[in-house]
């Protein structure tokens, strides 16, 4: 028989220690000032978070409009399902405050997915819950399909709303979200943070410095020091001269260390500009450069737009049954117009018989009037059905 070995049973220390952690040879001081630990949410992170909810609200002050597709173009349809939408989407919640959830959702706490429950009766849409992320879980169903558990019941996708940002390469109607590529930047913004507040708050940025002989007696001891400064240092006035004797002590000045010198704000900004460029807004909405308003129209078109259109499509295909309709967003409000120019557009659109009066009004805001409802063109801004009724086309002067 083999002789069993007896284990070598070593006692646990008490004091467990993570060889992954790091060790610093400084004062506690510099270690509070220098260091930052812990995990860093995106929703905590002033920079990310002031970025998604201006994309936030941008895309939550726009209305929705219900439209028909026609033969000769889109009509906006008004009826009780576009003003439940429109609305007011959740009994609790404003169409405002509901996209920006939906929004904010998806960019940071659901990690690309926002999913809503339709509450229905007897066909008709009554109201729209959103479901907390906590609470909702992507479930793989065979290769191609998938459920969605909200607070352990399973859901088809087509029972409910599943807004998704950024698809998967693996799977593909799972978002993703910018967690992972924005996790890095978020800490060293933390970093650049806390390393501001403790250098602002640090004792150790003295404006002079005061050589002493410490071997003299009177200014060995703390209160010999104080005595120094209170007799021959401090002054009734400001400006006023100081008179200390030569032979027992030097003063020198010093420059202290500023932020600059440790090029902090440089950095913070290329932080900035990289949150910027990932989540695709301007930098100057984070505080980094100057206004431009072509810039900002751009960012409209090429940054809401597709958020908003992901919205509409979602909204399109899951709650409508009539194949003609669809939602839009109105986005014309967004763009940075000035009223000059939209007054330019809706004079010539009226002159040219393309805009009627009150739809050139309701273009620069403006409330209807009576008589205004008729295209008409240039020529004497006639109606147009009567162009043809001109003397002088009829032989007439």
């Amino acid at each position: 028989m083999l002789k069993k070995k007896k284990k070598n049973i070593r006692a646990e220390p008490k004091n467990k220690r993570n060889s992954e952690n790091g060790f610093y040879l400084c004062s506690s001081d510099a270690f509070e000032t220098l260091t930052c630990s812990g995990y860093t949410s995106l929703a905590h992170n002033p920079e990310i978070i002031s970025a998604v909810d201006t994309i936030a609200r941008l895309i939550g002050s726009m209305t929705i409009h219900l439209m028909e597709n026609k033969e000769n173009g889109d009509v906006r349809v008004k009826n009780e399902l576009s003003r439940k939408i429109d609305i007011d989407p959740n009994r609790n919640m404003t169409r405002m405050n509901f996209i920006v959830w939906i929004i904010r959702t998806m960019m940071i706490e659901g990690d690309g997915n926002a999913v809503v429950y339709p509450e229905t009766r007897r066909g008709i849409l009554k109201n729209l819950q959103p479901i907390p992320p906590a609470m909702a879980a992507f479930i793989p169903d065979g290769l191609w399909d998938y459920k969605v558990s909200i607070n352990g019941d399973l859901y088809d996708p087509d029972d409910i709303l599943h807004f998704v940002l950024n698809p998967g390469s693996y799977y593909p109607w799972k978002g993703e979200g910018y967690q992972i590529a924005l996790s890095d930047v978020a800490q060293t913004l933390k970093q650049g943070t806390e390393t501001q507040k403790g250098f602002m708050e640090s004792k150790w940025k003295p404006s002079l410095i005061v050589k002493v002989d410490a071997l003299t007696e009177e200014f060995a001891g703390k209160e010999g020091r104080r005595n120094l400064l209170d007799e021959y240092v401090n002054t009734g006035r400001a400006g006023e001269p100081w008179l200390i004797p030569a032979e027992q002590f030097s003063i020198e000045q010093v420059k202290p260390l500023t932020l600059s010198d440790l090029a902090l704000s440089e950095m913070i900004q290329l932080d900035k500009k990289t949150v910027a460029g990932i989540l695709g807004i301007p930098a100057f909405v984070l505080g980094v450069g100057e206004f431009k308003r072509d810039e900002w129209n751009n960012f409209i078109s090429s940054r809401i737009m597709p958020l908003a259109k992901n919205i509409e499509q979602e909204l399109t295909r899951k709650l409508l049954l009539n194949p003609d309709w669809f939602f839009r967003f109105n986005s014309r409000s967004l763009y940075n117009y000035d009223i000059r120019d939209l007054a330019e557009v809706a004079d010539s659109q009226y002159e040219r018989g393309i805009m009627t009066g009150n739809e050139a009004r309701d273009w620069i805001g403006m409330s209807p009037r009576e008589g205004l409802d008729e295209l008409r063109i240039l020529e004497n801004y006639i109606p147009l059905s009567k162009v043809g009724d001109q003397s002088k086309l009829n032989g007439g002067e």
